[in-house]
């Protein structure tokens, strides 16, 4: 269905155009969001996501899939924006002291005891906290399996990259993060 979308999108239809935006927005926000820890600017990977497909939709290869391809330049400019971010202050910012922002512990429970909650949640943070911490090759792999659920041949291509090499970044970042979380827990 992505392909025909894409191929329609590329003659001109608007409306094509529109369902593909409307099928991806969410997703290619929660990689972004999952990426980068800040709404404002996962708001803008979206958008320049899809400014980019609308330019590039000639580009795109029908012999892959649509997924893969608008994946990977969501990943590629997260990357990119990750590479450039330096710190900046800003009043607006988001709170990073644990209050409001930790999202899981927003969601609602299946556990019975306030206890058993706030293990969850303190878990959930420092596991979070050590995704974030790790390198930028892990990061990406990582969050690309675990958190978006990607096949490792959909990662290889979305990033590019040999499925051995997606195969031993996944290993490492593994490794980065039990040894992370085995000094926290």
């Amino acid at each position: 269905m992505d392909t025909r979308l894409a191929k329609l999108a590329r003659t001109g239809d608007r409306v094509a155009f529109e369902e593909l935006v409307e099928l991806y927005k969410d997703k290619i926000y929660h990689l972004a969001y999952r990426m980068l820890h800040n709404g404002h600017e996962a708001e803008e990977i979206v958008q320049e996501t899809f400014l980019r497909v609308y330019t590039n939709l000639e580009r795109y290869d029908e012999s892959q899939k649509f997924s893969t391809w608008i994946y990977r330049i969501g990943t590629n400019l997260c990357i990119d924006r990750l590479r450039k971010r330096k710190p900046s202050y800003s009043l607006d910012a988001e709170m990073n002291d644990g209050e409001g922002t930790d999202w899981y512990s927003m969601l609602p429970s299946q556990e019975e005891t306030p206890d058993e909650q706030l293990v969850l949640s303190e878990t959930q943070t420092q596991i979070r906290e050590s995704i974030d911490t790790s390198p930028e090759k892990y990061k990406a792999v990582v969050i690309l399996r675990y958190l978006q659920d990607l096949s490792l041949q959909e990662i290889s291509d979305v990033l590019s990259m040999p499925v051995t090499t997606i195969k031993t970044r996944l290993h490492r970042g593994r490794d980065f993060l039990r040894k992370k979380l085995e000094k926290i827990l």
